[in-house]
């Protein structure tokens, strides 16, 4: 297997893995919630030289903090060696919850800071004030509890205010859906992140799993899964992705590679400040990330792949269906 590729986190001369880990498979969500199997990911994972892990404070309410935490310190990784994001959700995101969560989440994880702090989402339920927010998180990082700052499915707009309130805190990350199905945010985040020197975390990197070539037309998600409700595997838009995976298999078939590896090849082919976080809940699934770098794509397959993909349309509304009134 090649060697793992590193670049620098932000402008802040942390160096990280060219891929992460995400963890939001150690939760109800995806069903990994046995300590065992989580620490046996995690440990492949740092063997094979992923040194980047991503976690949040929802996913299943704290288990993923605590694994990822425990897992690391029974591994014998340093903490230099490691860096690590959580999440603050939207409603946290008031003044004193921001101050109490984090206590909460650093207990968890069993650190005495956390490299970064990313708002997971806007408060769109209960409005508190950008401001309020972004002094809160800034005076963590004033009191040596956070090191950076981030932000998880922002809008551009809301980006630049939070920034605007930042004194001496450094906005690092920006983390968003992205993947060879859902490009949004080529629009406008990933470009300002390439303006302003800031790393951006992938997350969705391979649509949740219907880039790897585990599901076909005639095998999607069952009900019980949370993959079942996403309009990408719905089966007028699974046609379209359907299309493009086999053309990821053909092409991996040319560099000894698997569909995921393309995949996430192609991603950070896309931009160097892309870093994809992708989940795994085995430690072959983290031997298929792994071999996503150390080589590149040719730029004629880059394209093709390009080409097939902006022909995908998803339907979000596909779920929506208007139900006649008697």
């Amino acid at each position: 297997m090649p060697d793992m590729e590193y670049t620098t986190l932000g402008k802040t001369g942390l160096k990280i893995s060219r891929v992460g880990l995400g963890t939001w498979q150690f939760s109800h969500d995806w069903g990994v919630l046995e300590y065992e199997k989580a620490k046996n990911v995690i440990s492949r994972a740092l063997e094979l030289g992923i040194n980047f892990f991503d976690t949040a404070m929802v996913y299943g309410m704290g288990i993923s903090e605590r694994f990822l935490g425990k897992a690391l310190k029974e591994a014998g990784a340093s903490r230099d060696s490691v860096v690590i994001s959580t999440k603050i959700p939207g409603q946290f995101l008031n003044r004193d919850d921001v101050l109490r969560s984090v206590e909460k989440s650093l207990k968890l994880l069993g650190l005495d800071y956390v490299d970064i702090l990313l708002a997971h989402w806007p408060p769109c339920w209960h409005n508190f004030p950008t401001r309020e927010y972004a002094k809160a998180m800034e005076q963590l990082v004033k009191m040596g509890k956070v090191s950076y700052l981030g932000l998880s499915d922002f809008p551009l707009e809301l980006v630049e205010s939070f920034a605007s309130y930042l004194s001496v805190a450094e906005l690092v990350v920006l983390q968003v859906r992205y993947n060879l199905v859902e490009r949004w945010a080529e629009e406008e985040l990933i470009p300002y992140a390439e303006k302003h020197g800031i790393t951006v975390q992938a997350w969705s990197p391979i649509a949740k799993g219907a880039l790897t070539g585990k599901y076909t037309p005639d095998n999607l998600p069952k009900f019980e899964d949370i993959r079942a409700q996403d309009p990408i595997f719905h089966p007028k838009n699974f046609t379209q992705v359907w299309e493009l995976v086999k053309k990821l298999n053909e092409i991996g078939s040319k560099y000894g590679k698997k569909p995921v590896q393309v995949a996430l090849n192609w991603l950070i082919m896309a931009s160097p400040r892309v870093v994809p976080i992708p989940g795994a809940k085995t430690p072959d699934q983290v031997v298929d990330i792994a071999g996503s770098v150390g080589w590149r794509l040719s730029f004629e397959d880059w394209r093709l792949l390009d080409e097939i993909s902006r022909g995908i349309r998803i339907q979000y509304s596909v779920y929506y269906v208007e139900k006649e009134v008697s």
